[in-house]
């Protein structure tokens, strides 16, 4: 490791903090003004396509592997935007407004909930963008022009887990389309086989990501922001924080959990 390479991967690393400062500050405000602050959630997915571009503008190798990272975290960027914009704010079937994570703090701490809300959900999700996107961020200062059997498998694993996020999306909207569902449980395509078909596809995309970026130097250490993603989706704001609510809201949804893998897609059990 040389010490350009030792610039180059520090000048990348402030670049996307910067970009990062500037996203979550400029969504905030706009909350502020819109009293909602749900739209973080779909300006998640866009900040990490504008750390893609901005990093890959400032760093000087020109080859196969930055050009790859930035098509793989546009692609998942832009799809899961454009996703939860139509299901959070267009679609008569799902926009309920503000969700109702952020209408329990706005209801807690009053008046004192912007500046709550910008250190409580603005900056730390702006922490974890950061930590998530190591990948993206080193794996473009690039000292293995190459692209090898890892890059390959990294690819299909991306490829595996957009299917999945993708399919598993349009057919839960699909469910939620039909009167006749409301109130129930989404128990069949690739929800028969996994609780949460989405957020597996999300975990594989970004571990197809880490593992294009581990050839290059400094880029194995993007692999803690795949584990990072992954722990995030399984522990904290996907699997256990979405079930603690639904297996209130859904009759049979414990049965459901009794024979489907929360995570991992497997046949369902008896």
């Amino acid at each position: 490791m040389n010490a350009y390479q030792d610039l180059s991967t520090g000048h990348a690393m402030t670049t996307a903090a910067i970009v990062i400062a500037v996203v979550m500050l400029t969504t905030w405000l706009v909350s502020v003004a819109l009293k909602n602050a749900s739209i973080v959630d779909v300006v998640w997915g866009l900040g990490f396509v504008a750390v893609a571009w901005v990093v890959r503008l400032s760093v000087d190798p020109d080859s196969k592997r930055p050009n790859l990272l930035v098509a793989m975290t546009t692609i998942w960027g832009l799809r899961l935007a454009i996703h939860l914009l139509w299901r959070n704010h267009f679609s008569a079937a799902t926009n309920k407004g503000e969700d109702f994570r952020y209408r329990a703090m706005r209801k807690r701490w009053g008046q004192r909930f912007p500046l709550i809300s910008l250190v409580t959900v603005f900056l730390v999700q702006g922490v974890l963008m950061f930590i998530v996107s190591l990948p993206v961020q080193l794996g473009q200062v690039n000292d293995n022009p190459t692209l090898g059997a890892l890059e390959w498998y990294g690819g299909a694993l991306f490829l595996l887990g957009l299917f999945f996020e993708v399919v598993g999306d349009a057919q839960l909207t699909r469910f939620r389309r039909d009167p006749a569902n409301a109130g129930k449980v989404m128990s069949t395509g690739l929800w028969r086989y996994t609780r949460h078909p989405n957020y597996f596809g999300d975990a594989c995309v970004w571990w197809g990501i880490a593992l294009v970026a581990a050839t290059t130097g400094f880029g194995r250490w993007g692999l803690i922001g795949a584990l990072v993603m992954t722990v995030l989706l399984r522990r904290v704001s996907g699997v256990t924080l979405l079930e603690k609510s639904l297996s209130k809201r859904r009759a049979g949804y414990d049965e459901y959990v009794a024979r489907t893998n929360a995570f991992i897609p497997w046949r369902p059990r008896r």
